[in-house]
């Protein structure tokens, strides 16, 4: 199962949790308009004939009568049911439209900086980063439950700009880097395939259903003082408290048998993907090894009820309805020569080993350093491969991930991952090479952002030069992290101020332009992830003028169009991508104001499904590997329209795209 039909099939479990929430919801309120039938028979007279009769509650609600007269209050107290839950469930979805980072803190995690100096958390930032990068997906904020020993992980948000990835102590402290790195792939995935927002509205649902319950113990609780004062109703009062506590978690009862139900393949697949992620299976399934030579040392010290269906392992001993497999059963689909008595072989080693493990994560940060001399490789860009791959960066994007990390130079990567410098480091990406254009483009900053920001320019195109062009798009995500987490007023004047650095020569160039674009959207997904939709239900064939104008203009900007012999070869990779469509169009459409037609086509192209979007994916894909290598600004283009579109692409080396 590729990219595009995990998100299909997230999207049909999304609808499925809907109609089952509906289904339990119903239960409740039948349930509850039982409990207000019961306490009428036993304390309201009944009609009988002619005259009013006292009788039992298991009898009373029997009589036709006592349905016919209170027809209106059951409505009622339906009404007030289905709201209560219905709003709960709403109010807490609602809670959590902040993103994933609202969720870790509320699990008490600590955000982990770009520019942390503890070797584990350097370590853990690295693999993240790595990993977002090769994938061509936004760098997500990063955390750890400092208080937790166990090895646990989670991924949560709406959408990959407002992800975050959290990870227990124990995880940093106990697992090997290859391990780490296949338990943050592990939950890679799961922002990949959709299963966030599932569980974002799970934790929704969960909360609504015990609502109930909660109004149910708040109702004993009043009634104490009841009880105390001998009043005659007490006993039915705390009989209806009961009985709402009862329903409540009879209500937590089909709960949890729903997130089994969705859950425990999800996490098969999370751990599939993780090996297709890295290439190594004994990273995975070695965190697995050791959270069962732990002795289930996934379980979490705080309460992981509300979180237990977005966990790595499973965060609490679950009796019924868990929501992960046996620890074995995953371990086998990674390694079918698995020999369960490996667990107690390695318990009994680890015990030995616990402190050596700790003294080696110290040299961790070497390990980014050692990367930048390593040269890099060639190798054939596989096209038929490239659908397969997207949402699974192998080893190979990873590695190139980390060259390109490690090429940037010292001051400047620690720009970029600074709160303070990240906006400076994207103006820095489009300042221009003509020392007279750039000194208007200075004053442009003094005038939007203040003499400090200006400085800070200077001082990194003093001691940096102009950036080089294959580090733009790197860079600025690199910076998302820290730019989301100023002020909403200091992100309008950032956007503003890059409006105009890019207007400044009277023209907007490709990389001016998808800067731009994509920043604007990580910024307004990243503050707003409720309101966006990752794929949607169209079709391509109703966008057959929309896909014309994307894979003209990406055909264009591979060559140089304003010569015949240009002209002529854009015309070709303009209908090697449109042919892979079986779509016979002739002619590309390329005008002066593309970025206006791309502003429009990308925004329809959005609107597509999942599957959809593959051939979109397919079309731009033979346009930029028809001439058998990438320029920079066909790559940038061709992963920020990818982005744009809210499909990750892995990240393709020059080397990779000769043949």
């Amino acid at each position: 199962m590729n990219f595009f039909e995990h998100q299909a099939k997230a999207r049909s479990q999304s609808r499925w949790i809907i109609f089952a929430f509906i289904a339990v919801t119903l239960l409740i309120v039948l349930a509850v308009d039982l409990i207000v039938l019961v306490f009428l028979a036993a304390h309201g007279p009944v009609m009988d004939g002619a005259n009013y009769v006292s009788q039992g509650a298991l009898s009373g609600i029997a009589n036709r009568d006592l349905w016919a007269n209170n027809t209106g209050l059951l409505l009622t107290s339906s009404g007030i049911t289905a709201s209560i839950i219905g709003l709960s469930s709403l109010g807490k979805i609602a809670a959590l439209r902040s993103g994933g980072g609202k969720v870790a803190r509320d699990m008490g995690a600590t955000i982990v900086t770009p520019d942390t100096r503890d070797p584990l958390r350097r370590r853990l930032y690295n693999v993240v980063e790595e990993i977002s990068l090769a994938s061509g997906a936004p760098v997500p904020e990063v955390y750890v439950m400092e208080n937790e020993p166990g090895i646990n992980a989670f991924a949560a948000g709406y959408t990959p700009a407002d992800a975050a990835i959290a990870v227990t102590q124990g995880t940093l402290e106990k697992l090997s880097r290859a391990e780490l790195q296949g338990v943050v792939a592990h939950e890679f995935s799961h922002i990949f395939n959709g299963d966030m927002r599932i569980n974002i509205r799970m934790m929704g649902v969960i909360f609504g259903i015990m609502v109930i319950a909660i109004l149910g113990r708040k109702f004993l609780h009043a009634t104490s003082y009841r009880r105390s004062s001998r009043d005659n109703n007490a006993g039915a009062i705390v009989a209806v408290g009961i009985g709402l506590m009862a329903i409540g978690y009879i209500g937590l009862f089909f709960a949890r048998w729903m997130k089994s139900a969705l859950s425990r393949q999800r996490e098969y697949l999370a751990d599939a993907s993780a090996v297709q992620f890295t290439r190594d299976p004994s990273g995975i399934a070695g965190a697995l090894k050791k959270i069962a030579a732990y002795d289930h040392s996934s379980y979490l010290k705080g309460d992981a009820e509300e979180v237990s269906h977005m966990l790595f392992g499973s965060g609490y001993r679950q009796l019924m309805f868990a929501t992960h497999p046996p620890l074995e059963k995953r371990i086998e689909r990674i390694e079918k020569r698995f020999d369960p008595g490996e667990i107690q072989d390695l318990a009994a080693k680890l015990r030995k080993q616990e402190h050596r493990e700790h003294a080696e994560a110290i040299i961790a940060q070497e390990e980014q350093a050692s990367k930048a001399e390593r040269k890099k490789s060639g190798g054939l860009f596989d096209f038929e491969n490239m659908i397969s791959n997207i949402g699974n960066p192998d080893m190979e994007r990873i590695a190139a991930a980390a060259m390109i990390t490690a090429s940037l130079s010292e001051g400047i990567s620690s720009a970029a991952r600074s709160l303070e410098w990240a906006p400076e480091v994207l103006f820095y990406c489009l300042l221009d090479n003509d020392p007279e254009l750039r000194e208007q483009q200075l004053l442009v900053v003094v005038k939007q952002m203040g003499d400090i920001s200006e400085q800070k320019l200077r001082h990194l195109l003093t001691a940096h030069g102009t950036v080089q062009a294959d580090q733009r798009l790197p860079l600025l995500e690199i910076c998302f992290p820290n730019l989301k987490r100023r002020p909403m007023s200091d992100i309008e004047n950032i956007l503003e101020t890059i409006d105009l650095l890019a207007a400044a020569d009277k023209r907007i160039d490709s990389f001016e332009y998808l800067l731009s674009r994509l920043v604007k959207q990580y910024m307004f997904e990243a503050h707003s992830p409720n309101r966006t939709k990752l794929h949607g239900s169209g079709k391509l064939k109703d966008s057959v003028d929309e896909l014309t104008k994307v894979v003209s203009v990406v055909a264009a900007h591979g060559q140089n169009s304003k010569t015949a012999a240009g002209l002529q070869a854009a015309q070709k990779a303009f209908r090697a991508g449109m042919g892979v469509v079986d779509i016979n169009h002739t002619n590309l459409s390329f005008t002066d104001d593309w970025q206006h037609d791309l502003d429009k086509a990308i925004d329809k192209l959005d609107e597509l499904s999942a599957s959809e979007k593959s051939k979109v994916i397919a079309a731009l894909a033979r346009t930029v590997l028809d001439d058998r290598k990438i320029v920079t600004e066909e790559h940038e283009m061709l992963r920020v329209i990818c982005s744009l579109i809210h499909v990750p692409l892995p990240i393709l080396n020059e080397a990779e795209s000769k043949g």
